[in-house]
This record gives structure tokens, C-alpha cells and sequence, in this order.
């Protein structure tokens, strides 16, 4: 052994040995679970859904499965819009500090008719709090229906897009791919036509999926 590397075995030693009569934690040998925080509302809060079948849920299981070192912290709250969430930001990144955060919001925006560039400032605002706290952000983006008019429909659906773009975040465009313009949509809504039942959640995970793979990767 090297006087060099020698040195470097007794400094080691020696700090984790400080760190143990101080009370502080030791050097790590390993790193600790990334911390997922999804901050949505109705679609990812299991809206009518029985516990545990959500797709905020079945990510969680799939990150077992694929053996990914994450948690996850489901912040959604049913009718929450992106003021709602600008609010409640900041005392949830200080909480639990994520390593990402998935923004599911906006839907309820659109129903409610708000200005369209309301909720793109509030997105960029949560965008840019999380990304200063040092989290990856995935956007996920919503659609409405046609009848809400070919302008209105374009200009919301684009907005995901333009702040992703400006803030370099990675963008799922539709969370609702697959579901709401399946070839027989209906049977994959609840009765009130706005929710996904339980058979969508899998779809809208996969719609997801992809994006935080690659971001945990």
C-alpha cells in the first residue's frame, strides 16, 4: 500500500469516526431513493377509483418491478387547478424535497373557462420553483373536447408544449392518449364521462412511463 493511498484510508476513518461522536450521519455507501412528487388533481387522485388502482399507483409498482431506486408522493387533490398548485408548491418541495416532479395540471382550468394565459403562467411559476429546489420536472399535458372551440382547443393544448419548451422540462403531451380518443372512449370513463375508470389507468401510465424512465435513467 502507497503512503498516498495509506492516507486516504486513515482521513476516511477518521471522518466517519467524527461524524459518529457528533451525531452526524456517515459517510453514505450508497444512494438513497430518488423522491417522486406527482402534484395533480382528479385524474391522478383515484377520483372514484377504488385505492390503489390510479395510475400515480401502478407507477409505483412499476418502479418495483423494473427494480428503479424512487418513491413516490401523490400530492394530487380532486378540482385542484394550476392556482391551486402554485400555492401549494412550495411547502411540498420543502417537505419532501423530490428528486422530480410531475405536474398534472390544468384540466380544471379549461372547465372552469379561466384564461388560458393564467394557467400558463402558473405552469411556468411551479416549473420554475421546482427546477430552483433542484427537481427534474415532467409536464403532462391535457386536451379538452372540440366543443369547446377550435381556438380555445389549439391555444390550451399548446401551452404545455410552449412551457415545456421554454423551461427545457420534459413533456408527456396528452395524459389522456389512447383513452379519450380511443376508438370507444366511453367504456373506459366513469358515468359522469370526465373520469377514467379503472381499465384507462394502465393506458395513461404507459402514456407517462416512458418520459420518467428515461428521467430516473
Amino acid at each position: 500500500m502507497t503512503d498516498r493511498l495509506r492516507r486516504h484510508f486513515i482521513l476516511t476513518a477518521t471522518v466517519g469516526a467524527l461524524a459518529g461522536l457528533c451525531g452526524l450521519p456517515a459517510l453514505a455507501t450508497s444512494k438513497a431513493p430518488r423522491s417522486i412528487l406527482v402534484l395533480g388533481d382528479s385524474l391522478s387522485a383515484e377520483y372514484g377509483l377504488a385505492r390503489g388502482t390510479g395510475w400515480v399507483a401502478l407507477l409505483e409498482k412499476r418502479l418495483a418491478a423494473e427494480k428503479l431506486s424512487a418513491t413516490v408522493v401523490n400530492a394530487s387533490v380532486s378540482g385542484d387547478t394550476t392556482s391551486g398548485g402554485r400555492a401549494r408548491l412550495p411547502a411540498l418541495l420543502a417537505q419532501h424535497r423530490p428528486g422530480v416532479v410531475v405536474i398534472e395540471l390544468g384540466g380544471n382550468d379549461a372547465l372552469r373557462g379561466l384564461p388560458i394565459k393564467n394557467t400558463e403562467d402558473n405552469l411556468a411559476a411551479m416549473v420554475q420553483a421546482a427546477q430552483k429546489a433542484g427537481a427534474q420536472v415532467l409536464l403532462v399535458g391535457m386536451q379538452v373536447p372540440p366543443n369547446y372551440g377550435g381556438e380555445y382547443t389549439r391555444r390550451f393544448a399548446a401551452v404545455f408544449e410552449t412551457v415545456a419548451r421554454k423551461h427545457k422540462t420534459a413533456l408527456v403531451p396528452f395524459l389522456l392518449e389512447g383513452v379519450a380518443n380511443g376508438a370507444d372512449a366511453t367504456r373506459l370513463f366513469q358515468p359522469d364521462r370526465i373520469h377514467p375508470n379503472a381499465q384507462a389507468h394502465p393506458i395513461m401510465l404507459d402514456n407517462v412511463w416512458p418520459v420518467m424512465r428515461t428521467l430516473l435513467r
